[in-house]
């Protein structure tokens, strides 16, 4: 086992849902880890959608966590201390993870993380990119690839491709060699068609709607884009929501299925994705950094919905 000498670290926690002004920048104790876990020291943390829905408490049902709660699940970090049991990792390696998102999160100076869901971060990327990989790229990849199983020639629709979703879905379904479609403003034209998209379509002039005989839509919006995708695809395609749970009486409508994609922890996906970005096949997006201090600024970002890849906190104080 090893030891930590400081005992408290600074943390955004929340003690009850609501806006911005719910989140509070605290110093707490050091959480120690227990058999089978890893304390992380956190450079970067990535921030999600995910992470003001919860704030907000629009998951409170889904996700009973108990408060306060530590926000932000995504993170690069080194290993600070090991749990009993713990013997893949040593003391000052280089990691990241999407951590579990039930638990304290990464808006904090330390988290605790499952040895599980740890893996080695990309070497070629700063802490802040690399902590703006693991939550948007394994969605894309456990939508994609392990529930769509997207293959060579599918015609394959992404919504919100300049999101960081969206950003690692175009590149996971072009290495495959599908024809990729992807929604966005025109100002993110030139960017995405660079990174592999066939056909971007101008949501603010262009109706996506009028695509048909699709293979995949992979919808990150919800609402009315998920109503108006069912009759892009053709009979027998996959519509993939990450927004919210798709009917499945107008999947059998349109005879095709659908399926609702939560992400999870999964470290061997990481090591892979890693692998990508290592050997230049896999770009990392990021839109800002923000301070820790600064959460709330990158929270009514996140909520306007107009980035273009991710936004990250800086945690430790070194600058990159």
């Amino acid at each position: 086992m090893n030891t930590i000498n400081k005992h408290k670290m600074k943390a955004v926690q929340i003690h009850q849902y609501g806006g911005c002004d719910q989140m509070q920048l605290q110093e707490i104790a050091i959480p120690k880890p227990a058999k089978g876990e890893i304390l992380i020291k956190v450079h970067a943390a990535g921030v999600n959608p995910v992470d003001w829905k919860i704030r907000e408490g629009y998951l409170a049902e889904m996700l009973p966590h108990s408060l306060p709660l530590t926000l932000g699940w995504d993170l690069a970090g080194e290993v600070a201390s090991l749990g009993e049991g713990v013997t893949s990792w040593e003391v000052g390696n280089a990691v990241y993870a999407h951590s579990n998102i039930s638990k304290n999160g990464s808006y904090a100076e330390y988290i605790i993380v499952a040895e599980g869901d740890v893996a080695a971060k990309p070497k070629t990327l700063s802490w802040q990119k690399s902590a703006a990989v693991p939550l948007v790229t394994l969605t894309a990849w456990q939508a994609l690839k392990d529930i769509g199983s997207v293959k060579s020639g599918d015609r394959v629709l992404i919504h919100g491709g300049a999101g960081g979703v969206g950003i690692a879905a175009i590149q996971l379904a072009k290495q495959v060699g599908a024809i990729v479609y992807t929604t966005s403003s025109a100002r993110n034209y030139a960017f995405l068609k660079e990174l592999g998209a066939d056909e971007v379509i101008d949501y603010t002039k262009e109706d996506f709607s009028k695509l048909k005989d699709l293979d995949i839509v992979f919808d990150t919006q919800g609402g009315d884009v998920l109503e108006k995708s069912w009759a892009t695809l053709k009979q027998g395609g996959s519509i993939i929501s990450v927004a919210e749970i798709p009917s499945q009486d107008l999947a059998t409508k349109y005879q095709v299925s659908a399926h609702f994609c939560f992400v999870q922890p999964n470290a061997n996906q990481l090591f892979e994705i890693a692998t990508l970005i290592d050997s230049n096949e896999l770009k990392v997006e990021v839109d800002s950094v923000f301070r820790l201090e600064d959460v709330a600024k990158a929270h009514e970002k996140s909520e306007s919905g107009h980035t273009r890849g991710k936004l990250v906190l800086q945690i430790m104080e070194e600058q990159e």
